[in-house]
């Protein structure tokens, strides 16, 4: 289950996708993300899902890499459709067993929302798969910098944003090593009942926070060392810049999500 967790990973590549700026990659993700939340209808859902397929193709990240990454959520994603499916009244009523009734309305919006949390955590991963930790870190600074004359400290967080990122692949390998030297020591993590296989993970646990916490360490007095002191008078080694490509394709994003707010304000 671990080493199904891809969220931070990049994959090397020089399609279309991986080509934008990064903070075209952030707006078209945001615009997306909004049209999701606009959507309404299965036509809206349909026109959203094509637009998803289309662009996972440009990219030329395999579908199995996206459907790896949500292995781990799918629990989250089960448990939502239930709470959907048995709390949502409205239509017409299917069945009912003690206090849980399921309707057609309930079934709808299960459905749906089943396919707004896929499709959302999808368009995540593929601004994650197609652009390097330090580009996403990059393209967040600049387009939060207006907010440094209110004394946001943009560079600071930007900066926690990208080793989150950078430290994910190594926390889940560190995870896995450490379940695997418990494992041959006798430790079952995997049968049991619920209280049982919980308590089986502090052996897990324990040693994973002391070792992020030893890695922060190491990590905050290499960059003292190093004389790090944030964004002041910091400079960058590749500069971004908006190309012709950039500027079209954040046009279209916008007129894609005028055209569904439109569609879904009709009812379709």
């Amino acid at each position: 289950m671990l080493k199904d967790i891809t969220l931070g990973q990049y994959f090397p590549g020089n399609s279309f996708i991986h080509r934008l700026d990064p903070r075209t990659k952030l707006i078209c993700t945001v615009i997306y993300i909004a049209a999701l939340f606009v959507a309404k209808s299965y036509i809206t859902y349909g026109v959203l899902l094509l637009t998803l397929v289309l662009c996972v193709a440009v990219s030329k990240i395999k579908a199995s890499a996206m459907l790896k990454g949500m292995k781990p959520l799918a629990l989250i994603i089960i448990f939502t459709a239930i709470l959907n499916l048995f709390y949502i009244k409205g239509g017409t009523e299917l069945f009912s067993f003690w206090v849980l009734t399921v309707t057609t309305e309930g079934i709808k919006t299960a459905c749906f929302m089943v396919i707004r949390i896929m499709m959302l955590i999808s368009g995540t991963f593929l601004l994650t798969y197609t652009t390097t930790p330090m580009s996403l870190t990059d393209g967040l600074e600049l387009l939060l910098n207006p907010l440094k004359k209110i004394r946001v400290p943009v560079h600071e967080f930007s900066m926690m944003m990208s080793i989150a990122l950078r430290f994910i692949p190594t926390l889940i390998e560190e995870a896995d090593k450490i379940s695997n030297a418990q494992k041959a020591r006798g430790a079952d993590f995997e049968t049991g009942k619920l209280t049982e296989r919980a308590k089986a993970l502090l052996p897990l646990l324990v040693p994973l926070f002391v070792s992020a916490i030893r890695r922060a360490d190491e990590l905050a007095i290499a960059m003292e060392s190093r004389c790090y002191h944030g964004g002041e008078g910091r400079t960058r080694m590749k500069k971004l810049s908006l190309k012709l490509s950039d500027l079209m394709t954040m046009v279209f994003s916008l007129l894609f999500l005028a055209g569904i707010i439109i569609l879904a304000r009709f009812g379709f």
